[in-house]
């Protein structure tokens, strides 16, 4: 956990004690605890709303079919001028 190990951790732990006092801590915590839950909660709305924004942003995909008939019809174009040549 960042590079820290257990007796930084403690050392950390006892100047939060010394500056917050024990009474405050449990307070600390819940809302330190509600603001992370809040972020979370902001940032999911956010990231739904791009996701609908995107879907709504794409362009429309051509079918199949009318890619198969533009061929079509050059085919035919080609066949009717060799008719034609001939």
């Amino acid at each position: 956990m960042f590079g820290l190990g257990p007796s930084e951790l403690i050392i950390i732990f006892v100047v939060i004690i010394i500056l917050f006092g024990p009474k405050r801590l449990p307070e600390l915590a819940r809302s330190l605890g509600r603001s992370i839950k809040e972020f979370k909660h902001a940032t999911q709305g956010l990231k739904e709303e791009l996701d609908i924004s995107q879907i709504e942003d794409a362009e429309p995909v051509r079918p199949i079919e009318e890619k198969g008939t533009a061929i079509k019809t050059e085919e035919k174009s080609e066949t009717e001028s060799t008719k034609k040549a001939n």
